[in-house]
C-alpha cells in the first residue's frame, strides 16, 4: 500500500477569482494607470483581457466611461491608491452624472501596516469617492474581495447606472478565497399601469402636448420607440437642457429644438403647450437663476424616469418610475389614434458662408457635411453648443455624447474609449482649446493603438464659455480667460498623432477630408474667430 498522499489542489486566489468574474461579466478590457499597490494584480497579466494604459487617472476613467457607453457593459478601472483616485475624481463625478456603469478598483497599502499610516495608504478609502459612487467598500477580509467586486458590478449596472468603488489592499490578491459564480440580475423596471393610463388620458385630452426627451432614452436603446410614440401623439419634441446624448433624430419633422437651461427661457419656450411629458430626464436641469413660470400650475407635467432621485426632486406634476423600453412600449400600446394636427416644422437657418477669420458656424456645418453617415460625435465645446445645435443635427441612437456634469476633461478620453468600444466606426471628438488641455494625454493611447479617431480642436485662444458668462453677468476684468500660445499640432505630433492646423476657410474642406479618412488618430486644429458666443439672453 502506497504511503504517498494525494496532491493538494491548488487554492484559488483572490486574483484568480476576480479574473473569473470579469470573464463571466463579459469585461474584456481593464483601463488603468499602474502603481506599486496594484503590482500583484497586474503581474502575469492574462492574454484574453486587454489592459488599456492611460497616462493619467482622469483620462483612464474617461476612457472607461466612453467604452462602457459604447458597449453598454460596465467598464472596469484600476487606479493607484488614494492619489490616483484623487486625480480621477473629476471624471468619476462626470460618470456619476452620465449614469455610466463603472467598477473602479484602487490599490491600498498592505493590511499589516495600515495602522502605521503607511506611505501611499488611504485613510477611510471607501469614503473618498462618495457621494459620487453608488456603492463603495474596502472589504473587511481579503477573501471578501471577489464578492465585493461582484456586488459592485450588479449595482453599477442597475438603473440608474453609475460608478462603484472597491479599495483592495496590495496583499489581498494572492490570498486564498472561494470562487464566486456570476448571477443574472434583471434590470428592467415596469411602469405602474394606473399611472400610465392617467398619462394617456392627459395626452388624449391635450390640445398642444410637448414631449421633452432626455439621455435615458438613448442609453436604453429606445430611440426608435420614442419616435413611434411621438408620431402617434403628434406632439412637438424638445430636448431636455444639457442632454448628454441624442434621444431623437434631429432632422425629424416633429423635432422642435433644444430647451434652454435658463428657467425663464425654458418656460417661455414651453408656454404654448398645455401638457409637457418629460421622458428620460430631470424636470428640469437649470444653470442660471430665474423664475420658472412652467411650475406655476398652468401647464400639466408628467415625467417618466428610471431615476427615483430625479422623481423625488421634481417640483410639479406626476412622476412614473420605470425604465424606458417597458414604459414607452406600454405607452405606445395604450395610446389611441389622434386627430390632432402635427406641430409646425422648425425653420432651419441657412448654411453659413465662408469668411476669414473662420466663423465657428462655418466649421461646424462643414464638419457635419464631411463626417461619415455612421460616425459618432463626442463633444466638449460648451461655448459653441448653441451653434452646434443649429448646424450639426444628430441622427439619433448612438450618435452623440458629451459630459452631463459640465466638468471639463471628459470628452477626449471618452472618445478614445468610444473608439475601442465601436471598432471600425469613425469617432470624431469636437473639443475646445481650453477643454482639450484637461486630458490631452489621452491622445497617446489613441495613437499607440491606431484608433480611427479624428480630434477637431476649436481654437479661439481662450475659455469662450467664461467670456460669454462674464458678459451676461456684466462682470469685467476677469483674469484667466485667455489662452494664447498653445500649439496643438506640436502637442499631438509629440504623442504620435497626425496633425494639421487650419487658419483659413479655404483650407478647411481638405483638412477635414484628410483627417476623417486618416488611418489611425489625427488632430485638426482650427483657428476660429474669437468673437464671444452668447449662451443665454442678456438682461438689461
Amino acid at each position: 500500500m502506497s504511503s504517498r498522499k494525494p496532491a493538494k489542489a491548488a487554492s484559488l486566489t483572490v486574483k484568480d477569482a476576480t479574473f473569473g468574474l470579469l470573464r463571466a461579466f463579459g469585461i474584456k478590457r481593464v483601463f488603468g494607470n499602474p502603481g506599486s499597490t496594484e503590482l500583484p494584480f497586474l503581474s502575469d497579466w492574462p492574454d484574453d483581457i486587454d489592459y488599456v494604459l492611460g497616462l493619467q487617472e482622469a483620462s483612464v476613467v474617461g476612457m472607461a466611461d466612453g467604452y462602457a457607453q459604447a458597449t453598454r457593459n460596465a467598464g472596469f478601472v484600476n487606479l493607484h491608491s488614494g492619489a490616483g483616485v484623487g486625480n480621477a475624481l473629476g471624471n468619476i463625478y462626470t460618470a456619476h452624472r452620465n449614469q455610466t456603469p463603472l467598477v473602479i478598483s484602487a490599490g491600498q497599502q498592505a493590511r499589516s501596516i495600515l495602522p502605521l499610516q503607511a506611505f501611499l495608504y488611504a485613510e477611510r478609502a471607501s469614503e473618498f469617492p462618495r457621494p459620487y459612487v453608488k456603492y463603495s467598500v474596502e472589504p473587511a477580509r481579503a477573501e471578501d474581495v471577489p464578492a465585493a467586486i461582484a456586488r459592485a458590478y450588479y449595482v453599477a449596472m442597475q438603473p440608474p447606472c453609475g460608478p462603484t468603488f472597491v479599495s483592495i489592499p496590495i496583499d489581498d490578491w494572492t490570498r486564498p478565497t472561494q470562487s464566486i459564480q456570476a448571477r443574472q440580475v434583471s434590470r428592467e423596471i415596469g411602469p405602474d399601469a394606473a399611472a400610465m393610463k392617467a398619462l394617456v388620458a392627459a395626452l388624449s385630452a391635450s390640445k398642444r402636448p410637448a414631449l421633452v426627451v432626455g439621455p435615458a432614452v438613448d442609453r436604453a436603446e429606445a430611440v426608435d420607440l420614442m419616435v413611434h410614440v411621438a408620431e402617434k401623439t403628434k406632439a412637438a419634441v424638445w430636448v431636455s437642457p444639457f442632454s448628454a446624448r441624442c434621444s431623437f433624430p434631429e432632422r425629424h419633422p416633429q423635432f422642435s429644438g433644444f430647451l434652454h437651461a435658463s428657467p425663464g427661457q425654458l418656460s417661455d419656450t414651453l408656454r404654448d403647450h398645455d401638457l409637457v411629458v418629460v421622458i428620460g430626464a430631470p424636470v428640469f436641469t437649470f444653470h442660471v437663476e430665474g423664475h420658472a413660470a412652467i411650475f406655476d400650475g398652468a401647464t400639466t407635467i408628467f415625467q417618466i424616469t428610471d431615476d427615483p432621485d430625479a422623481a423625488a426632486v421634481t417640483p410639479s406634476g406626476a412622476s412614473i418610475i420605470a425604465t424606458m423600453k417597458p414604459a414607452l412600449s406600454m405607452l405606445l400600446d395604450l395610446l389611441p389614434e389622434t386627430t390632432r394636427a402635427m406641430p409646425s416644422r422648425r425653420t432651419l437657418p441657412p448654411a453659413p458662408v465662408a469668411a476669414d477669420p473662420l466663423p465657428v458656424e462655418f466649421l461646424l456645418h462643414s464638419l457635419s457635411e464631411a463626417m461619415p453617415a455612421n460616425a459618432v460625435l463626442v463633444e466638449e465645446a460648451p461655448s459653441h453648443r448653441p451653434a452646434m445645435q443649429k448646424f450639426m443635427p444628430m441622427r439619433g441612437q448612438d450618435s452623440f455624447y458629451t459630459m452631463a456634469s459640465g466638468g471639463l476633461g471628459y470628452s477626449l478620453p471618452a472618445a478614445v474609449g468610444m473608439a475601442l468600444g465601436r471598432p471600425g466606426i469613425r469617432i470624431v471628438c469636437l473639443i475646445g482649446d481650453g477643454s482639450a488641455m484637461y486630458s490631452i494625454q489621452a491622445l497617446w493611447t489613441a495613437a499607440q493603438r491606431k484608433l480611427p479617431l479624428t480630434v477637431v480642436v476649436i481654437n479661439n485662444a481662450g475659455y469662450g464659455a467664461m467670456r460669454s458668462f462674464s458678459q451676461v453677468m456684466q462682470v469685467r476684468d476677469v483674469p484667466g480667460l485667455e489662452l494664447p500660445g498653445i500649439d496643438f499640432v506640436k502637442l499631438a505630433e509629440g504623442m504620435g498623432c497626425h496633425a494639421v492646423r487650419v487658419t483659413k476657410s479655404s483650407e478647411l474642406a481638405g483638412a477635414l477630408s484628410d483627417g476623417l479618412s486618416h488611418v489611425g488618430t489625427s488632430l485638426i486644429e482650427v483657428m476660429v474667430d474669437s468673437a464671444v458666443p452668447l449662451l443665454y439672453a442678456q438682461k438689461g
